[in-house]
């Protein structure tokens, strides 16, 4: 046994952690690895497939033997999401309204590991981990390996409990979450299939596989989803069920949550102050069979930063149930060819802030190394590309005042941050927070587009603000006006805002990329968009520096 002390860069801060590491002593590095064609990435005409992988799949509906908590009747709890129910057996489901939420989960009866999920670090020979549990134990690990029948790796983890909203009448917490475990995966192989096994509470966790992040620079093609605007709604269910279904014919790296993840808290200001903690547990397991296969990197929205209402969660609770990394509202982190860059869209980005120095300064670093990384990708909540009349472009304020007359004023959206991105190559901006879903051609300065996707110069936005949440066919305060002008914006190729999806992103080698969306139920993607890389150098000017230069030439004339 191996005694090895790790830093867990978790929560922003870093925590000294013991990880008991077993290592098995093998005659090869060949017999550690096991079978190497099963790790080897294939395209086929579906995308990728590991040939060879064995299809893991966990069991999702959760009961509670012997030793469960029992419920009011003495029966053992048991709970499980409805991934297999009609869309129209779920109540008031009706585009564009979502209709209500399931039913939630009751976290003090879940004795098992559950809400499993993981979270890539930036570095590729590690991935974080979390799970709940109603209880611990001086157990509290995670075994894991590149040998599914040898998991000759442990992790211990740390534990954490919140309690939230004291009712001073009964004089106790509305809610107490469970124990919320984290533990970091350390001495991963770059680019192979791994698998790990909880032990946690006195109860195990199916073994579950998992592929870890290729070396920077690797030629391996690397495959993510994205979606935003998610909550627990029979729509949320559905998307995800979509999701599940995909990764049973493809191997996916990651997926990137843009914002508004869970919807716990006080959404349309129907909840009571106190929110709905049970919401984040549902959510959590919801998306269980996606995330405990694949790293979910998420970033806040309004919804988990709550500029709604001060008193509310501030993002506190979105940092006590994520493991991302930096400081979990703006961070970056490498997959291979692709350097995936985070925003934090409620803040400041202007020069003068600490947001902005950071992404400056971030996006200096990866463009002075695009032989490793020549794909960029920004992803964050608010589009600043945006033909939808709710919301519109993201300019730092709203147009409207909140309801508790709070109005948000972000410095450098959207003219710096465009610049910092255009200046710096990023090739795509990932966004949510409109709920419907819209691509952009190549574009910059508003209406400076090229329609064709060969040889793009300039970044293409993608938003996916159609996960879950009620779609935005209809403006604010009307009956039926359409949210969509007739004639779309110069900068907009594609847009739906009748229909629930997911996106979908192939890199598949350092100048091409393949974009795809699909409509919530349907196995064929409506949009199926290959995108190429400009090879030459992009020279960016702005309009103000073209004409300051224009009047230099006129006085020296």
């Amino acid at each position: 046994h191996y005694y090895i002390t790790n830093n867990l860069r978790m929560k922003g801060r870093p925590v000294l952690l013991l990880l008991f590491v077993v290592v098995s002593f093998v005659s090869s590095k060949m017999d550690l690895i096991g079978d190497p064609v099963s790790n080897i990435v294939e395209r086929s005409e579906s995308g990728f497939t590991y040939n060879g992988a064995a299809n893991d799949n966990l069991s999702y509906k959760v009961s509670e033997g012997e030793d469960g908590e029992d419920g009011e009747n003495g029966e053992a709890y048991e709970f499980s999401i409805p991934y297999d129910k009609a869309i129209e057996d779920f109540t008031g489901v009706a585009s564009p309204v979502c209709g209500d939420e399931i039913d939630q989960l009751d976290v003090s009866k879940m004795k098992k590991p559950h809400q499993i999920r993981l979270s890539y670090t930036g570095d590729p020979t590690e991935m974080a981990i979390t799970w709940t549990t109603n209880g611990r134990t001086e157990h509290e690990l995670v075994n894991y390996g590149p040998v599914k029948s040898d998991l000759n790796y442990t992790s211990t983890s740390i534990s954490h409990q919140y309690k939230w909203h004291w009712d001073a009448e009964l004089s106790e917490w509305y809610y107490t979450s469970g124990f919320i475990h984290e533990a970091l995966m350390i001495n991963l192989i770059p680019g192979m299939i791994h698998y790990y096994q909880i032990e946690s509470n006195g109860e195990e966790s199916a073994v579950i596989k998992f592929v870890a992040a290729p070396d920077p620079g690797s030629n391996t093609p690397v495959s993510f989803m994205h979606v935003g605007d998610v909550g627990t709604f029979g729509t949320s269910v559905k998307v995800t069920n979509d999701m599940m279904k995909r990764m049973e014919e493809q191997q996916f790296h990651g997926l990137i949550h843009c914002g508004d993840i869970s919807y716990a808290n006080k959404f349309n200001h129907s909840r009571p102050k106190n929110a709905e903690q049970k919401v984040w547990d549902t959510w959590g397991q919801m998306v269980e069979p996606v995330g405990s296969k694949m790293a979910y990197m998420a970033v806040p929205g309004n919804h988990e930063l709550d500029i709604y209402d001060s008193t509310n969660e501030n993002g506190t609770i979105y940092t006590k149930r994520f493991i991302m990394p930096g400081n979990e509202r703006y961070f970056s982190f490498g997959v291979g060819m692709v350097h995936f860059v985070a925003v934090s869209t409620d803040e400041s980005i202007d020069a003068s802030s600490t947001q902005g120095e950071w992404f400056k300064n971030v996006l200096k670093k990866v463009n002075q190394n695009r032989k490793q990384w020549p794909w960029l990708v920004v992803f964050q909540h608010r589009p600043i590309y945006n033909s939808n009349k709710n919301h519109g472009n993201w300019t730092g304020t709203n147009a409207y005042e909140n309801p508790d007359g709070y109005k948000p004023y972000h410095l450098g959206w959207p003219d710096h941050f465009e610049d910092l991105i255009l200046e710096n190559k990023v090739d795509l901006v990932l966004a949510g927070h409109v709920h419907h879903y819209e691509r952009s051609w190549p574009v910059r300065d508003r209406n400076d587009t090229v329609q064709s996707y060969n040889k793009v110069d300039r970044p293409i936005h993608i938003t996916c603000g159609h996960g879950g949440k009620g779609l935005y066919r209809v403006v604010w305060d009307t009956n039926d006006t359409n949210t969509y002008d007739e004639v779309p914006p110069m900068f907009s190729a594609a847009r739906d805002n009748n229909n629930w999806g997911h996106c979908e992103l192939d890199f598949i080698d350092a100048k091409t990329a393949k974009h795809r969306m699909y409509r919530m139920g349907s196995d064929i993607p409506t949009e199926n968009i290959t995108i190429t890389r400009s090879a030459g150098v992009r020279v960016y000017v702005s309009l103000a520096a073209l004409l300051a230069n224009f009047i230099i030439l006129l006085t020296r004339t």
